[in-house]
């Protein structure tokens, strides 16, 4: 039986150019507070020019760096910075990468005006992520500082994490001033740019507004979209990203708020079970939050309830343990919309990565993760996407090596995964006690500090793309 997910790729995404991706044109990711913008929430974000945004307001979407994307992907060839898609692919004909999912939310003919529409053009956004600041109650441990102000805070106590070399390490040795560069009552040209083109078309040509952190229900330009839709007739999704760790009022708030909105959207964060997802997510608390998962989907007005699913090595201990309390989420809510699980491989810092196990730990780890699967494919209630994105981790943890083309070595991210987690610990007053012996004996085996200071880290000038299919956007700005 042929996948339709890959009846789709190759008939309205390869027939225009192998690379194609509609979230280039109809997509974006920009966290205002910073002023930097991605096409998805895979590639590096990159920085907006203050000299574009003066030039165009929908720069915060349109920026030259995104258009030179477009143009390779209208002439077949792979930009670097989608990589992730591109190795998904490339571990066998039939797997399903992101590409796929982020394209078909939007019609064929909207496609293929895309394809047809010259790279050099602006366009207006059909779904857009955004981020007004990093205020956030939590320090998630494959966070930094740079979206959390609770990660900043332990930065300045402590000072940056030591001993760390491998790529993506470097976000845990810096507070994350750097994306505050205007002061609280200083006016931030990236939001003020958001607010004129929501005024000047973008409030009527978006189908999804999706608000992100930081935690949004800290920041008061969300509840000012509250207040608009509460004005205003509007059919857009409204869509919140948010790790609901949040006292009684604010839950109260938000439900109140959901039913003045016809499409509204919860998203929210968890990958794995209890203790596991308190260790890894730091502050979060699984009965705050499983309790505020079931008011809302018992009290609140929505069209779909979304758990993003960070997949890095320590969720895969309790992966299962988690997917079956999902499932026990979507019988419970099976009057009204179920909630829908996404799973989302981490490959930043490469050292929490899950392929950073030792293969007989991963294997393990894998071996169980399919045999739920073969068990619990078949029950009602789960999604084909659901689905795809779980046969996609097993196929990951089979057949991919590295995190990504300029991962370091094993012993390095080995190193880097000890040295970060032993500090960790001491810094959040935690310990590893909660996984498997068998994790831990490892653990406690590696060495304790990387001699090597010289690797290769995301950004690096010194990176090499060895793949000639890859593409770098500076080859041809």
């Amino acid at each position: 039986m042929t996948n339709p997910l890959i009846d789709y790729r190759k008939k309205i995404l390869d027939s225009k150019s192998p690379s194609f991706c509609g979230a280039k044109w109809y997509n974006a990711t920009t966290w205002l507070g910073s002023g930097t913008t991605a096409s998805c929430h895979h590639p590096t974000a990159h920085r907006i020019p203050l000299v574009e945004l003066a030039e165009d307001y929908t720069a915060i979407h349109n920026t030259k760096h995104k258009k030179a994307a477009r143009k390779l992907m209208q002439t077949g060839q792979r930009p670097v910075e989608c990589e992730y898609c591109w190795r998904m692919e490339d571990m066998k004909v039939e797997t399903v990468s992101d590409r796929v999912f982020k394209s078909q939310i939007y019609s064929e003919e909207d496609l293929q005006k895309a394809y047809d529409t010259n790279w050099k053009d602006s366009v207006n956004l059909k779904t857009f992520e955004i981020a007004f600041d990093r205020t956030c109650n939590l320090a998630c441990s494959y966070c930094n500082s740079s979206f959390s102000t609770t990660w900043a805070k332990d930065i300045k106590k402590n000072g940056p994490y030591q001993n760390l070399v491998s790529d993506g390490a470097g976000a845990y040795e810096q507070d994350g001033s750097w994306v505050e560069p205007y002061g609280r009552d200083e006016e931030n040209p990236y939001i003020t740019a958001f607010w004129k083109w929501w005024d000047n078309g973008l409030s009527e040509s978006l189908e999804e507004l999706r608000i992100t952190g930081g935690e949004p229900l800290m920041s008061g330009n969300t509840w000012k979209l509250f207040d608009w839709f509460e004005k205003q007739e509007s059919n857009m999704r409204f869509a919140i990203n948010t790790n609901l760790i949040a006292k009684d009022d604010i839950i109260d708030k938000l439900i109140e708020k959901s039913y003045n909105i016809k499409n509204f959207e919860l998203y929210t964060s968890a990958e794995c079970y209890k203790e596991h997802q308190e260790y890894l997510r730091d502050g979060f608390d699984w009965v705050v939050w499983h309790n505020n998962m079931m008011r809302f989907l018992t009290e609140g007005n929505y069209s779909s309830v979304n758990i993003m699913m960070t997949i890095s090595a320590l969720s895969l201990f309790s992966i299962t343990d988690f997917l079956d309390e999902v499932y026990s989420m979507k019988k419970y809510s099976k009057s009204k919309t179920h909630p829908v699980v996404s799973l989302n491989i981490l490959r930043f810092p490469a050292f929490q990565n899950c392929l950073t196990l030792p293969k007989s730990i991963r294997q393990k780890c894998r071996n169980e993760l399919y045999l739920w699967y073969q068990e619990n494919k078949d029950l009602p209630y789960w999604l084909n996407f659901e689905l795809s994105s779980i046969e996609r981790l097993i196929e990951y943890l089979d057949t991919t090596e590295s995190p990504h083309h300029k991962a370091s070595e094993n012993e390095i991210l080995w190193k880097d995964m000890k040295s970060f987690y032993t500090q960790y610990n001491e810094r959040r007053n935690k310990t590893l006690d909660c996984f498997p012996d068998e994790f831990n004996e490892w653990f406690d085996s590696i060495e304790s500090e990387n001699k090597q200071q010289t690797v290769l880290r995301s950004g690096d000038n010194t990176v090499h793309i060895t793949d000639p299919r890859l593409i770098s956007i500076k080859d041809i700005l």
